[in-house]
């Protein structure tokens, strides 16, 4: 097996178990600039393109980025379907950073070990010639290299005092800890400054797989700490990526639009939604596995979970400029039937989107492998 494949397996396992676990459990702060160790690049602000009405994106993986054939597969799509947006790795799901970064503490941890994309300058500008919208996903709280590093920074277990390990034995840092979101905040601020048009927040939230009972955090994580630190975070956030007039978006999981306290990770939209303007709910129907009211069964109804989800969400938020941009399934059924989705079926979840009031939706596939019939010709969607 490939190591792209492999990597992708892995991280589609990844989003499964986190996803099942918590929909299992579903239904029984000022801005600072980041300290000077960590050598950020200077703030000179950057212009960036105006997004399209509709996004339509697809997901690039840290592996993909350095993988010839996976990258240009993305590339053709970008070219020739109705595509205009790329959600790409700046920090992926195992912490590392495809680029030569200049945050020094990136370099540090081995986050720089693997460098996927040598000229990045050059990969950038292929997009913004082309005019695609250039998103950056950072993967903030499960980062194995600046949680193995300093331990510090890291969630606990309890039972040894040592860094807390998820399913896939990767550690997790502290949402709490400032030094943690500085880091992040230099990486964002790196990313903007590299010409990205959003910032798309990734694992902002709280554990969800592994041996949860043991995990030890700085504070009493109670729900209203949990929210805080989720508040706190994009707060600082905004406040820093301000001057470069990027987007900013968070991923949160699908059952958020549907539950009224945190979903027990600190995710609650309408405390989330001052402080990003985008809001990216992973609206798998594998990733369902307790249905939504009138469907108990998710994955055989596509578009009833897009489109409603999408509505409850937008229902909440209602009176703020918050927009609903959600992820879509384009891999195989894990929770259900194991189906793989037709080009229809995938099809129905786009229509469901912008049916149900979002601007846009994003194709997830950790392995980078998209249903090409799903999507229409560059030709046909300009007519």
């Amino acid at each position: 097996m490939k190591r792209s494949e492999l990597n992708g397996r892995i991280v589609l396992f990844r989003r499964q178990a986190a996803i099942l676990l918590l929909s299992a459990m579903i239904w029984s702060v000022a801005a600072q600039p980041a300290p000077p160790l960590l050598k950020s690049p200077a703030t000179t602000p950057v212009t960036q393109r105006i997004a399209p009405p509709q996004i339509k994106g697809v997901y690039l993986s840290f592996y993909a980025i350095g993988h010839r054939g996976l990258r240009t597969s993305i590339q053709d799509l970008l070219e020739q379907t109705e595509l205009n947006a790329v959600v790409m790795d700046i920090k992926g799901d195992r912490g590392f950073i495809p680029y030569r970064s200049k945050v020094a503490l990136a370099k540090e941890i081995g986050a720089q070990n693997e460098i996927m994309m040598k000229d990045w300058g050059a990969f950038m500008r292929w997009f913004e010639e082309r005019n695609v919208y250039t998103i950056a996903r950072i993967v903030v709280f499960k980062d194995n290299p600046l949680a193995s590093t300093h331990p510090e920074w890291a969630v606990k277990d309890r039972r040894t005092g040592k860094p807390w390990r998820d399913k896939e034995d990767l550690a997790w840092v502290d949402p709490f800890k400032k030094e943690v979101i500085d880091y992040n905040i230099a990486l964002a601020v790196e990313a903007a400054q590299n010409g990205f048009d959003e910032i798309q927040f990734d694992y902002v939230r709280f554990p969800t797989d592994g041996e949860l009972s043991a995990v030890q955090f700085s504070k009493e994580a109670t729900p209203e700490a949990r929210q805080t630190a989720i508040v706190g975070f994009l707060k600082r956030m905004r406040g820093a990526l301000k001057p470069y007039r990027v987007k900013v978006a968070a991923d949160i999981f699908g059952y958020t639009s549907w539950r009224d306290d945190d979903t027990g990770i600190g995710q609650k939209i309408e405390d989330m939604a001052p402080f990003v303007d985008v809001l990216c709910p992973m609206l798998y129907p594998s990733g369902f596995h307790a249905g939504i009211p009138k469907y108990r069964l998710a994955v055989p109804h596509p578009y009833e979970i897009v489109h409603y989800s999408t509505k409850k969400a937008l229902e909440r938020l209602k009176g703020t400029p918050v927009q609903i941009r959600p992820w879509l399934q384009d891999f195989r059924d894990y929770a259900y039937d194991k189906r793989k989705y037709t080009p229809k079926e995938i099809r129905a979840q786009m229509l469901g989107a912008v049916e149900g009031g979002a601007t846009g939706w994003m194709l997830w596939n950790p392995r980078v492998r998209y249903t090409r019939e799903a999507l229409l010709t560059a030709e046909t969607a300009d007519d």
